[in-house]
């Protein structure tokens, strides 16, 4: 079949809760992907963040391939080595002690929320307690995690959400006091925003939410799903600041392709939140995605990704400038490390199809937003290449 061939018939399979480019992706090299019908695309989003090491990796393939032919699942009544191996060393890079491996980011962010309110329900036995998360956030798609995303958009249509969440401003401290009460339990936050725009937390608001969180014995959740496994250069947002969470999701790049997720927590909510019979997954955990997370962290050390996002990052952050300083239309550039945003007085839909014609794949957060999240693997002659592609597509079509 050709490429119109399998979209018609994806259209008649698939639930439309996507309005899908048209394109059917095939396989991937580096940071670049191919379609059906054999076409070459240079890859600025990575899955929506997620193949920090490129495609078609192949000490991650072989790696994979391996496990296939040992062992897929057993559930978690049993120990598997791969999930201990995974833990030792999630937990060891993300200086938190002990973890949760889940389905996606979304169900981190639900197991998240549950040991929060077990934490509070085990100091005074209330069920009554309270979540501050951010307005404009984004925490996933499940009735938990669209309860604390602070996007109207995303629940109206699904109301009533989970109760007792109250939503407060990133960066404005002042505005979290005002939320707070004898009631709250939790604080939630993205130290980047992603699809709120790609804001970063400020390190003076993170170290005002710790501290008052401390005060009060208040936990500190933080959704590292988008910004953490190196993306802003740290291999999670936090350490650049020194402002440890007590709880920490994380997800898309842990696996680089699999579906896994996790949420963390300090050794001190552990002993005094869930416990045997308070939360499951039949496939969390398995061999195979822990197998992923253990090479993917491996890895990363090997590679040295960190250290190489910390050289190409100011070099795509100056690129975007320039592109900024050419363009009236584009009002800003923010973000940390390679996780940029480019915010246009205008919708960008347009020039992101544009430039999906000329072989860039790019995607939004929000209508006027171009959010750029390259492999981490991504080169200064790759974002010279995107820049020139994405400049072609800023110029006005002939007639």
């Amino acid at each position: 079949m050709n490429m119109q061939e399998y979209i018609q018939e994806g259209e008649s399979a698939l639930l439309h809760t996507y309005n899908r480019y048209q394109v059917v992706l095939d396989r991937g090299e580096g940071v670049y992907l191919y379609d059906t019908d054999g076409i070459k695309y240079l890859d600025f989003a990575s899955g929506i963040g997620v193949f920090a090491l490129g495609y078609n990796n192949k000490a991650y393939n072989d790696a994979l391939k391996g496990q296939i032919d040992k062992l897929l699942h057993t559930s978690n009544y049993y120990y598997n080595v791969p999930a201990i191996r995974a833990a030792k060393k999630l937990t060891a890079a993300s200086g938190m002690d002990r973890v949760f491996f889940t389905n996606s980011g979304a169900e981190a962010i639900e197991g998240a929320l549950k040991a929060a309110r077990k934490y509070a329900f085990q100091k005074d036995g209330a069920a009554d307690h309270e979540i501050i998360a951010m307005n404009h956030s984004f925490h996933g798609r499940t009735f938990g995690a669209l309860s604390v995303t602070g996007t109207p958009k995303y629940r109206e249509a699904f109301e009533p959400m989970i109760g007792n969440i109250r939503f407060a401003d990133l960066n404005d401290i002042e505005s979290v006091k005002r939320q707070l009460t004898d009631k709250t339990c939790a604080v939630l936050l993205e130290p980047v925003q992603g699809e709120g725009g790609i804001i970063p937390a400020t390190e003076a608001f993170l170290k005002e939410v710790k501290a008052l969180c401390e005060e009060r014995d208040i936990l500190l959740i933080l959704d590292e799903i988008q910004c953490g496994m190196g993306r802003t250069g740290y291999l999670f947002a936090w350490q650049r600041y020194g402002v440890k969470p007590d709880i920490l999701t994380t997800a898309k790049a842990l696996g680089c392709g699999v579906p896994v997720g996790a949420f963390l927590m300090t050794e001190k909510v552990a002993a005094n939140s869930l416990t045997a019979g308070d939360h499951g997954s039949t496939y969390g955990g398995n061999p195979f995605v822990c197998t992923a997370v253990e090479k993917v962290l491996a890895l990363f050390e090997e590679n040295h990704i960190i250290e190489h996002v910390r050289e190409v990052a100011p070099y795509l952050e100056s690129s975007l400038d320039r592109l900024k300083e050419k363009y009236d239309c584009i009002l800003e550039r923010r973000g940390q490390g390679l996780m940029q945003g480019l915010v246009f007085n205008c919708p960008v839909k347009d020039v992101i199809g544009r430039a999906l014609e000329e072989g860039l794949i790019l995607i939004n957060a929000g209508e006027n937003i171009i959010r750029f999240l390259p492999p981490l693997i991504v080169s200064k002659a790759n974002i010279d290449e995107m820049i020139d592609i994405l400049e072609s597509c800023m110029e006005p079509r002939e007639a």
